[in-house]
């Protein structure tokens, strides 16, 4: 018997559930140790790290340093690490809270320092490491005496890591691998005492090493001028025969990749949750701005069109909070049905995170380029002021810019979202070539049933989005088949129309959750409508263009004809301007960002 589509746990399942199916987790879900954790974050963040924000931001490393060392005491350089070893091991929901509290820092050098440490610049020795390397340098990466680093990029090689040209050589006698080559862009680089670098043993496998500072033949470059992120240390890392010993090898040879893919997709969720913080933060400072600077008479506040931008500043953050936390309660889920006494519990960890590289490459993209949106927003209305650098909004504008580049950058992330997408069709992991069988009968008389009427317009322009994104994905399969990879604009087009129908549905479930609590203020209904309207126009136009580029614009009348069909039942009569305001309106009486 088929397993029921509710009951298959892996990613890209929305696709092929119905949304009154389907449960997520939102902030709303958190326990109150979790409440507990998010305040006691902010409130250290707030008082300890922002008021030396302009101190680090001069890449001051002893300061660095002593603030780590007060984040250590309160165990927040270990959230991730064993027990044994001196961490709190806590579940990834509540990493994703401390991330995303971290943004009250108003550092994001700090922010980017403290990240690397706790993620890439540990997590490989706990997932990956002997005991032997986890008892000599877990204690270590977690009590703020010293800092991790993550070589993997190179000068030829940066989102194509398996292109990596660092080698790795067995010495003679069998003690040391002998490494050589160059990596580039490593953050903590200059700063760091343990880096996880990555080479290819014998020129093909690619494996990783733990390497310490003073290893000889390896040296740090010097620190490169970035345009943002002043207060991290970026450098190169040099190996010129450099002597790394055996028993520093990190998990086997040949199996780097695992390393690899794995951090990166707990990298992914967890800058998402930093970014929505950053967001949230920088909406907030906005509103308390133009409530105060006036012009021709009044508040700029108050101007029609400075009101548009704040609504659509809190309209897509919101959505950013309810996918980056439906993905990471997803994660949780799939970790929670793990055996943690088994010997390849991290193993089996990164394999249940990896059913979900659709879902955290989605929140990657979407925060990253969320936040940039929002900050420029902020710039724009704080007008010459935000131009100035005594400002903050100067310095986050030229920081938000890497967001979309590290953790893989957007374009190969996208490519990520429809790849595995395309894998999980082909080798029917998911049900999707008999959903997109039963795409016609949909069209014509396909209505969802729901208990309760909030919101079910919504709710089935979504459910007929997903039936526009089976129909395109089946078009472009036929037509390329696996090469459909290949066509990267018509990829990105596929990727963009999953990504806003999983910000979508995770919105208007969302909404509905807090709608059924008298306690939440009505706005958030309006929340849902704007993004859903707005999101069903922008599909059809998407579809457009990706039809027009699988059949070289020649479509025939029965693609204009689904194309119609499509159009018509994506059709919402919001008033997304009238509601715009009431958001903006709940907004200035918070002063805040409101949600």
């Amino acid at each position: 018997m088929e397993k029921p589509i509710s009951t298959i746990e892996t990613g890209g399942r929305f696709l092929v559930t119905p949304i009154t199916d389907t449960n997520i987790f939102t902030r709303e879900d958190f326990s109150e140790e979790q409440r507990e954790i998010q305040e006691m974050v902010q409130g250290f963040c707030t008082e300890h790290i922002a008021p030396f924000k302009e101190e680090l931001e001069k890449k001051d490393k002893e300061l660095t340093f002593s603030l780590l060392q007060k984040i250590a005491e309160l165990g927040l350089l270990g959230i991730d690490v064993p027990e044994e070893y001196g961490g709190m091991e806590l579940d990834k929901i509540t990493a994703a809270i401390v991330a995303e509290e971290s943004s009250h820092s108003e550092c994001a050098s700090f922010v980017v320092t403290w990240s690397t440490n706790l993620g890439i610049g540990s997590l490989p020795i706990v997932w990956f490491g002997t005991p032997a390397q986890k008892e000599k340098y877990l204690p270590r990466l977690i009590d703020g005496t010293c800092l991790g680093a993550y070589g993997l990029t190179e000068p030829s090689a940066g989102s194509d890591a398996l292109a990596a040209k660092t080698t790795a050589v067995l010495s003679e006698d069998g003690k040391h691998y002998i490494l050589n080559g160059e990596k580039v862009f490593i953050t903590n680089g200059g700063w760091a005492d343990v880096y996880t670098v990555f080479a290819k043993v014998d020129g093909e496998k690619f494996t990783a090493f733990i390497v310490e500072r003073d290893t000889p033949g390896f040296t740090q470059g010097p620190e490169y001028d970035k345009m943002g992120m002043r207060g991290s240390s970026t450098t190169p890392l040099i190996f010129q025969n450099a002597k790394v010993p055996v028993e520093n090898l990190l998990y086997e040879v040949g199996k780097g990749h695992h390393i690899a893919f794995n951090v990166l997709n707990m990298g992914r969720f967890k800058m998402s949750a930093s970014l929505l913080g950053g967001s949230k933060l920088t909406t907030t400072a906005s509103i308390e701005y133009i409530l105060e600077r006036r012009q021709f008479g009044k508040a700029i506040a108050h101007f029609d069109t400075t009101i548009g931008k704040v609504a659509d500043m809190v309209v897509h953050t919101f959505s950013a909070d309810c996918m980056t936390y439906r993905t990471v309660g997803m994660i949780q889920n799939a970790i929670d049905g793990l055996d943690n006494t088994d010997t390849n519990y991290y193993i089996k960890m990164g394999e249940a995170m990896e059913k979900y590289a659709i879902e955290s490459s989605m929140a990657k993209v979407y925060c990253s380029e969320l936040n940039g949106k929002v900050i420029d927003s902020g710039l724009q209305m704080m007008g010459g002021y935000g131009f100035i650098e005594e400002y903050t909004m100067a310095r986050q504008y030229r920081d938000c810019r890497i967001d979309r580049i590290w953790e893989g950058t957007n374009e190969i992330n996208r490519q990520i979202i429809t790849g595995y997408m395309m894998k999980k069709a082909l080798m029917e992991e998911l049900p999707i070539q008999g959903a997109i069988r039963e795409i016609e009968q949909y069209m014509k008389n396909g209505e969802l049933e729901a208990e309760s009427e909030i919101l079910l317009a919504e709710s089935n322009v979504v459910e007929t989005s997903k039936r526009l994104a089976l129909y395109l994905l089946n078009e472009g399969i036929c037509e390329f088949g696996q090469d459909l990879k290949h066509q990267q604009q018509i990829a990105d087009i596929l990727a963009n129309i999953f990504m806003d129908i999983y910000v979508a549905e995770s919105t208007v479930l969302r909404a509905k959750k807090m709608l059924g609590n008298p306690t939440s203020h009505p706005s958030v209904e309006g929340v849902a409508k704007i993004f859903v309207a707005e999101m069903a126009q922008q599909m059809v136009q998407l579809a457009e263009t990706a039809l027009k580029g699988i059949y070289n614009g020649d479509l025939s009348p029965l693609m204009h004809e689904n194309l119609n069909a499509f159009r018509s039942r994506l059709y919402l009569p919001t008033n997304t301007i009238g509601l715009k305001r009431e958001i903006a309106a709940y907004a200035y009486s918070k002063k805040c960002y409101p949600y």
